[in-house]
């Protein structure tokens, strides 16, 4: 199908540090025979990565690993950036035409992109709830990588959102002890939805069989150390941008024979690789956001057009919010 009627769509540019703008985007008149176009819905903050990037602190190192699907600029600045929204198919092959659909696109109105880049959203998965697909593609991957087992007692330090659902990941391991833990007491009531305990740091259960780290933070990273049990595995998920973070290898790291280990989602883990396809792992996510409890994670929605005064305090603000959503023009009212 061939759409002829040129659009226009707006976009979100992080421009300097600490700064943002919307700006126009000219739409391609033509979708070829293998593109849709999607009208987005809702979006999704990443909170960790897109603080890095709204402050600049993005190593020169990693700009190209950092790049997003579809990502326009150069890092650190101008940048359009952004990888959770969720749309309607508005134009593309008959069949897909109206269907909900989840992509890896920056915060834009519109947007054009074939069709083999989208994952259509699960019937009883909603689109708010769809955002979280990337971060729960994320937290299925982490998961894969630390190899948790039945009964196992488990230790997730820093409830982000990606803490968050791997924790619910693992609180659905049989006989599983899994507890949340964070310096936000206000973190419980979000792990009592999940299904899972919580701890402050001071009152954390030790001796744990897999500890999994997402606070990043260097205190997040000692408490996790001194959580695992002997031998046991520590799974470290933050990213630090261009930070140094000292990790304390002193004291019984070596003689309880820890296992620190890094994982990320750019590479389907090791242990699935054989067989599993960045799109199954995709399919695989969205199917997991069928459980309303998810809801808990998601904060009331900032409309498109107030991103650029409201970003500094959801990026950099003290407070408490998870998923930051956005509602773009064409949602429901």
């Amino acid at each position: 199908m061939v759409d002829r009627i040129s659009e226009r769509a707006k976009a979100l540019w992080y421009v300097g540090p600490g700064r943002a703008e919307i700006r126009p985007e000219i739409l391609a008149d033509d979708i070829g025979r293998g593109e849709v176009r999607i009208e987005a819905l809702y979006g999704g903050i990443s909170r960790g990565t897109e603080r890095l990037v709204f402050t600049g602190c993005v190593p020169a190192s990693e700009y190209a690993r950092m790049r997003a699907p579809f990502m326009a600029g150069e890092f650190p600045f101008p940048v359009k950036y952004g990888y959770a929204t969720v749309g309607r198919i508005a134009a593309g092959r008959d069949a897909l035409i109206g269907r909900t659909a989840f992509a890896l696109y920056p915060h834009q109105t519109a947007f054009t992109l074939p069709a083999d880049r989208i994952a259509l959203l699960p019937a009883d998965v909603p689109a708010l709830r769809g955002v979280l697909a990337a971060n729960m593609e994320t937290a299925l991957n982490a998961l894969w990588d630390a190899a948790p087992g039945p009964a196992d007692r488990i230790a997730v330090v820093g409830a982000g959102v990606v803490g968050c659902l791997c924790a619910w990941l693992a609180g659905k391991l049989p006989g599983a002890q899994v507890t949340l833990i964070d310096i936000d007491n206000s973190r419980a009531a979000v792990a009592a939805s999940l299904g899972v305990e919580f701890a402050p740091p001071d009152a954390a259960p030790g001796e744990c069989d897999l500890v999994i780290h997402a606070s990043a933070s260097a205190a997040g990273l000692a408490t996790a150390l001194q959580l695992a049990g002997n031998e046991a595995t520590v799974l470290e998920l933050s990213w630090y941008g261009a930070g140094e973070v000292a990790a304390p290898l002193g004291g019984a790291f070596h003689s309880r024979r820890l296992r620190l280990i890094s994982s990320q989602v750019g590479q389907v883990a090791p242990s699935h690789r054989p067989r599993w396809s960045h799109h199954r792992r995709m399919e695989a996510a969205l199917a997991l956001l069928a459980d309303p409890a998810l809801d808990a994670l998601l904060a009331p929605a900032v409309d498109f057009h107030d991103l650029p005064a409201a970003l500094p305090k959801i990026l950099t603000g003290p407070n408490s919010v998870l998923c930051q959503l956005i509602r773009y023009p064409a949602a429901p009212s």
